[in-house]
C-alpha cells in the first residue's frame, strides 16, 4: 500500500481492463483515503496486501460462479480476501461448516479438514464480499464507504461480460443484489444464509452446489470440484 493509493496491482488484468474507469472516480479517490487512514489507526482485516485476492485467483473471463458475502472475518488471521473463506491452519468457521455440509449431502464427498476455499477460486468461483475491508472485532465497520458501489460495479460487469454465469446469493443482504444481474442470461440461486443462525431455514437442503453443475454441465462449462 502506498500513502495515497490502495495497491491494485494485484488486481488480474481482466479486471484492471474492466474497472479501470472507477479507479478515477470520486467515490474512489474518498474510500481509498478512508482505508489508508484506517490502516494507520486501526487493525484492519485483511492484511492490505489481500485486498483484492479475489480478483487475483479469478480473472473475470474465467468467472463461472459468483458466491457472495458481506463483509470480511473480523478476527485475527481469518480473512484472506476471498468471501468465506480462511486460510489454511484457521479454524473452520460455523458458515462454512454449513456449506460443507450441505455440499456434501447434495453431492457427496468427505468434508475437508480446511476453509482454504482458493481451490474454487482457481476453478472459476468469485469469492465476492460487498466490503472488501473491516476493523478488528468490530462488524460492518467498513460498510457505507464505497466499497458497495465498487462491488456493485464488479456484479454488473460480470452480468454484462459474460454468459451462463450462476450467482448464489445467500441470505437478504445477498439477495438484495439480484436487480444487479440479468436473469435472462445467468443462473441466480437464493437461499438463506448458511449462519447457524438461519441455515435451517432453507440453505440446509438447498442443491445449490448439484443445481450449479448442472446448469454449467449444460452450458459446456466444466463442472466445479466442490470437496
Amino acid at each position: 500500500m502506498q500513502d495515497s493509493h490502495l495497491d491494485t496491482s494485484y488486481i488480474d488484468t481482466t479486471w484492471q481492463k474492466a474497472l479501470l474507469s472507477e479507479f478515477s472516480k470520486t467515490y474512489w479517490t474518498e474510500l481509498e483515503q478512508f482505508i489508508i487512514n484506517e490502516y494507520k489507526r486501526h487493525a484492519i482485516f485483511p492484511t492490505s496486501d489481500r485486498i483484492f485476492n479475489c480478483f487475483s485467483y479469478t480473472p473475470l473471463d474465467s468467472i463461472k460462479v459468483v458466491i457472495l458475502g458481506q463483509d470480511p472475518y473480523h478476527k485475527e488471521g481469518q480473512a484472506h480476501g476471498l468471501s468465506f473463506s480462511v486460510p489454511h491452519g484457521i479454524k473452520i468457521p460455523p458458515s462454512l461448516q454449513n456449506i460443507y455440509k450441505e455440499i456434501a449431502s447434495d453431492i457427496g464427498g468427505a468434508i475437508p479438514n480446511s476453509g482454504n476455499l482458493e481451490h474454487w477460486a482457481q476453478q472459476g468461483v468469485l469469492l465476492l464480499n460487498s466490503t472488501l475491508t473491516v476493523q478488528s472485532g468490530n462488524a460492518g465497520s467498513h460498510q457505507k464507504k464505497g466499497w458497495e458501489q465498487f462491488t456493485d460495479t464488479v456484479i454488473q460487469t460480470i452480468s454484462d461480460k459474460n454468459e451462463h454465469v450462476v450467482f448464489m446469493l445467500w441470505g437478504n443482504y445477498a439477495r438484495g443484489k439480484k436487480d444487479l444481474i440479468d436473469t435472462e442470461k445467468h443462473l441466480v440461486l437464493e437461499a438463506p444464509h448458511p449462519s447457524p443462525l438461519s441455515a435451517h431455514r432453507g440453505f440446509l437442503g438447498c442443491g445449490h452446489f448439484s443445481k450449479t453443475n448442472t446448469y454449467l454441465k449444460s452450458h459446456n462449462k466444466k463442472e466445479i470440484v466442490w470437496l
